[in-house]
């Protein structure tokens, strides 16, 4: 659930801001109405965040620990189990194979019922590097069609069900390789729920919430993670425990899906005005508000062409969708240095955090608990980085979180891992993740006001590919053992809040609907500055 405030700070910060470079203001339609973006309807009449975007970013949200199920499962699915001496000469690799035997039987997990040890113990690192790689490909795939023609809440709804029945399958795996791809397959649906779940929680929230308010999604993940550890405690066989973290998601399904909205935002784009404004006044009748009839909804490209005629504007709204692509972004200067950016920065964060997250089976302690307080741990994180956004602005918190973690990575590699030293360096991988885990999640707000709604989920989908790919490297850079992982990791840190310094600040900026209306935008605050 949403945790931090979620009102804006005062002061003079935010005032200067908007003195120079004002937001879109509303127009009189000729009739005595007013044309609104859905941001001034947000802030005039429906309220920014009030029960009706409290209840659908919750139930939208919690996709977000289906998203945790169905990645983190393979830690304990995957995992080495204990082994005990069964006669002379104990021993796993080179030796007799029937001196030694797995402590609770062959159906634990993946490794003890197919002998992935010794020789094939790669397959473990493989197999989940192609789950990754499904993820990158989902990403890109699913980031686009919820931005084009299944929208948010169809996509949300299809790779829930993928997820679901993808992972009631893998519980059936007859071989490794069926496995290892069902586990391919995972992940590309797994690859759209967060990017997707994101954007539908977040886009009819209003422009001054919408920042804490996305930042808190990351919570749900971390629960999710949490409650993994305890359904794999319950659920020990690697079969049981697949069904058991998929039926989740047949409940959301059946259970969630039916109530959410589709985004307003995506309705505008599309050119369903009539759709977007129907959802628009259930904002407001649920948030004890009145929406005027004589509101009328518009782009904000739109919003200064009284001339055009009306059949003109909504015939150029259908069309600014359909060609809204990541082709758009990479033609426009502005948005094309902002991709690269992000794409470079997601990546070094994914290594670091993922490579910081699988070290803990490293820890040789009790798995279950290590993944509890991994999870648990997280969650300081994003409430600092929630209460601090607002505050200090996307741009500084992206370098300092980066730079915190690359400090301690740097730290963890100038230490071995015996005695005392071992214990600091424990310490100091939690304080790396803390850092991480506060970019991871304040990179998705940040990328998601860095573009135009008409192409927003695609650019999301880009900088979530490069997330991915990150996560597929750092299985083999936690490989490496020794100090070689934290200094990998240090190096992310420090090159992805370099990198940070080249971003704009996005702070009490409008959430532009178009890649024309961004442009003008980003024209008229650099002429003003």
């Amino acid at each position: 659930m949403p945790s931090g405030p979620l009102s804006p700070p005062g002061g003079g910060a935010t005032d200067l801001h908007h003195s120079l470079i004002p937001p879109p203001q509303s127009k009189a339609t000729g009739d005595g109405g007013e044309r609104l973006t859905i941001d001034d309807v947000l802030q005039k009449y429906c309220g920014e965040f009030g029960r009706w975007q409290f209840r659908h970013f919750v139930l939208t949200s919690l996709a977000w620990a289906l998203e945790a199920f169905h990645t983190m499962v393979m830690i304990f699915a995957d995992r080495e189990p204990d082994w005990r001496c069964s006669g002379a000469g104990c021993g796993q690799c080179g030796l007799d194979p029937g001196s030694w035997e797995w402590a609770r039987g062959p159906g634990e997990s993946t490794v003890s019922e197919w002998g992935l040890i010794c020789g094939d113990k790669y397959k473990v690192g493989l197999t989940q590097a192609l789950f990754f790689t499904g993820c990158m490909i989902g990403a890109g795939i699913f980031g686009h069609l919820s931005d084009s023609s299944l929208g948010r809440k169809g996509s949300l709804a299809i790779v829930c069900a993928l997820n679901a029945v993808l992972g009631c399958l893998t519980a059936f795996s007859p071989s490794y390789y069926v496995y290892t791809l069902l586990r391919l397959l995972t992940g590309f649906s797994t690859g759209g729920v967060g990017l997707c779940a994101f954007v539908l929680a977040t886009e009819p929230i209003g422009p001054s919430k919408r920042g804490v308010a996305g930042m808190s999604t990351f919570y749900f993940f971390s629960s999710g993670i949490a409650l993994l550890s305890g359904i794999a405690y319950v659920f020990q066989s690697w079969r049981a425990l697949y069904i058991a973290s998929s039926i989740p998601s047949i409940l959301f399904i059946s259970a969630v899906i039916p109530f959410l909205s589709e985004s307003p935002r995506w309705y505008m784009v599309r050119g369903k005005t009539k759709e977007a404004m129907k959802v628009m006044r259930s904002i407001a009748e649920c948030n004890g508000r009145h929406l005027p009839e004589g509101v009328e909804l518009v782009l904000d490209n739109d919003l200064n062409n009284n001339n055009v005629d009306i059949q003109t504007l909504k015939a150029n709204e259908v069309r600014g969708a359909i060609d809204g692509s990541l082709i758009d972004v990479i033609k426009s200067p502005v948005t094309r240095i902002r991709l690269a950016l992000t794409v470079w920065i997601d990546f070094c964060c994914s290594i670091a955090y993922y490579g910081l997250s699988l070290n803990v089976v490293n820890l040789k302690t009790n798995l279950y608990l290590n993944v509890l307080l991994n999870a648990i741990a997280e969650m300081p994180a994003f409430t600092l980085t929630a209460i601090m956004l607002d505050r200090f602005g996307r741009k500084p918190l992206t370098v300092g979180t980066m730079w915190f973690s690359g400090v301690f990575c740097l730290c963890g590699s100038m230490m071995n891992n015996y005695g005392v030293w071992k214990i600091l360096q424990m310490i100091c991988g939690v304080l790396g993740i803390f850092g991480m885990a506060g970019t991871y999640n304040l990179l998705f707000v940040y990328t998601a006001e860095l573009f135009p709604t008409v192409v927003r989920n695609a650019a999301l989908g880009c900088a979530t590919q490069a997330s991915q790919m990150g996560a597929i490297l750092a299985p083999f850079v936690v490989v490496m053992g020794g100090g070689l992982p934290f200094v990998v990791f240090t190096v992310c840190g420090f090159m992805g809040g370099l990198l940070g310094f080249y971003l704009p600040e996005t702070l009490n900026r409008p959430l532009y609907d178009t890649m024309g209306g961004m442009e003008e935008g980003e024209a008229i605050g650099s002429s003003s500055s």
